[in-house]
């Protein structure tokens, strides 16, 4: 097998803010592997809070040793196993490794991935689209415009310095979308006696669950605010990995689960299979990334109670096509593979 990488600026349409940063753009690296004439694709894609740059990414991706598996088929067994990357490779590195010879292994299977990941019909289900912190006005203008689109459910960012612009922020959308169903993601920016206070409120105005309301790092706190809590509670930033899913299932009411941050799909199955019957469901959320970073989630999406998989609708020009979204769902083709195709550079303009 060979393999290449190449990298592509992502421009978001419009800066997205949250509570710890201003995101306008990220940059992906895409993972190429041919074998036998055929390819299969995978992207990563940069990340401030997890510290890795481009230059970082494409080091890490670019020592993957696949030139010593005979077939695409061999280097997933691998993958499942844990024996392909180096010790502390990571997830984001992972996952697009696993991506690229999904894609491949689909390939030379004439099966779409999530055929091989057992569910027999493609996954088509509403996903949500992000609003962030901005003025009322602004997000009722946004909220309005995306539920008339086809979007059913909407997440708003929370975590502003004065809560009360993120109980207005709510108020406006609510009243300018009645029929959305509402997520709310504070990205770990209250305390506990500031979550306690602020619940009660985002409840009566009919948010459906919170995300991340505490900051990350003390997850016997979040589960004791889960257990009070009249919203239910989902871990993001507190549940990475599969330890962090056992310690979290049963005390929490989700986990969200982004296969950048797990690890890929194999590991994003395991996760599933430790939560179910437990109480605590899954939910799929992303990275801003291309239609082909989002790929392998919508392949499993059918699977989660809460599937926010709108990364590569928050941006300018998506390089990549084939999971659509634009009005409010995400759908695997059963096509060979991932089923994403490239965008002719020209036609992004």
């Amino acid at each position: 097998m060979k393999a290449s990488l190449r990298s592509r600026r992502l421009e978001l349409a419009v800066p997205l803010r949250i509570s710890r940063s201003l995101m306008t753009a990220r940059d992906a690296v895409w993972l190429t592997v041919e074998h036998e004439g055929l390819h299969g694709h995978g992207e990563a894609v940069s990340s401030v809070y997890y510290g890795l740059d481009t230059q970082t990414l494409v080091r890490l991706l670019s020592a993957v040793e696949l030139r010593r598996f005979a077939d695409p088929e061999s280097a997933l067994q691998a993958v499942r196993e844990g024996e392909l990357a180096g010790p502390g490779t990571p997830p984001t590195v992972t996952a697009a490794v696993e991506s690229a010879l999904l894609d491949l292994v689909g390939r030379r299977a004439d099966a779409p991935v999530h055929r091989l990941l057992g569910a027999p019909r493609a996954p088509v289900v509403a996903t949500a689209r992000t609003i962030g912190i901005t003025t009322p006005q602004d997000a009722a203008d946004q909220a309005r415009r995306l539920a008339a689109g086809g979007f059913e459910l909407l997440k708003v960012k929370a975590g502003a310095a004065d809560p009360e612009d993120d109980v207005a922020r709510v108020a406006a959308v609510r009243d300018a979308a009645p029929r959305a169903r509402l997520l709310l993601d504070p990205n770990g920016a209250w305390s506990a006696t500031r979550a306690a206070a602020l619940l009660p409120e985002f409840a009566d105005l009919g948010v459906e669950a919170v995300e991340q309301p505490l900051s990350p790092g003390d997850p016997e706190a979040l589960g004791r605010l889960a257990d009070r809590s009249p919203l239910p509670v989902i871990a993001d930033e507190d549940a990475v990995s599969l330890e962090d899913a056992r310690r979290l299932a049963g005390r929490v009411h989700g986990i969200n689960v982004k296969l950048a941050k797990c690890g890929g799909v194999h590991a994003a199955q395991r996760i599933a299979a430790t939560l179910a019957g437990s109480g605590t469901a899954l939910m799929l959320g992303c990275l801003t990334a291309s239609s082909l970073g989002l790929a392998p989630a919508v392949h499993l999406a059918d699977r989660a109670r809460w599937v926010d998989l709108d990364g590569h609708l928050l941006l300018a020009h998506d390089p990549w096509t084939g999971i659509g979204g634009a009005d409010g769902f995400v759908s695997a083709r059963d096509l060979p593979g991932l089923g994403v195709e490239e965008v002719p550079h020209e036609d992004l303009a």
